[in-house]
């Protein structure tokens, strides 16, 4: 669970320093929102890299970075 927290909060300083993040009320709830409860869990290991994933039944989380 550490693992999965310190990989989302380092996604969250990467999408604040390139520009996608740009108000504290948006980087605030990146910060709390567990991605990784939301792919399978063989995916895990991916949910906080900037891709989409397959969540099952042919539909996908999107990237971090789109908008």
């Amino acid at each position: 669970m550490e693992d999965e927290n310190l990989r989302r909060r380092e996604l969250c300083k990467k999408l604040i320093k390139s520009g996608i993040i740009k108000s504290e009320r948006l980087a605030k709830v990146c910060e709390r929102v567990p991605r990784h409860i939301f792919v399978p869990k063989r995916l895990i290991r991916d949910a906080y890299t900037d891709i989409p994933l397959p969540i099952g039944e042919g539909q996908t989380i999107s990237a971090p970075h789109s908008r």
